[in-house]
């Protein structure tokens, strides 16, 4: 079983940056598919991006291509997201998520994923 822990959200202003970070206890982010997905108030939880086993990014969401890039640093057992020009529509909670299945979805759901973090909070002022 594979434990998930985000970390790093806060208040940023528009076109401002933050770094979340998910870190997997009990198990190797190698060994697993790794997505981010975010929950805004009042809406449904939606993909964001996502990693294969190998580090290859599989998927992402069209509006945050080009300022969104994850990344994995095995040593630590740790993904990231480094979010750049912050909008205030990326307002929201933040969640990383692990399956050892193959992401074979263009659009991954959140039906493909077995383990959550608890979500961090990302709240962009305009």
């Amino acid at each position: 079983q594979v434990t998930l822990v985000e970390s790093g959200g806060g208040l940023a202003q528009a076109g401002g940056s933050l770094r979340l970070s998910c870190e997997a206890f009990g198990r190797t982010f190698i060994n697993y598919n790794v997505a981010w997905f975010r929950q805004a108030p009042g809406q449904e939880r939606e993909f964001v991006v996502a990693m294969d086993k190998s580090g290859s990014i599989v998927a992402t969401l069209d509006s945050v291509k080009g300022r969104f890039t994850m990344s994995r640093n095995s040593a630590l057992n740790t993904v990231f997201l480094q979010m750049n020009n912050l909008k205030p529509e990326d307002t929201a909670v933040y969640y990383c998520a692990a399956t050892q299945q193959n992401i074979r979805r263009a659009t991954p759901s959140l039906d493909d994923f077995r383990h959550w973090g608890q979500g961090t909070q990302v709240t962009v002022s305009s």
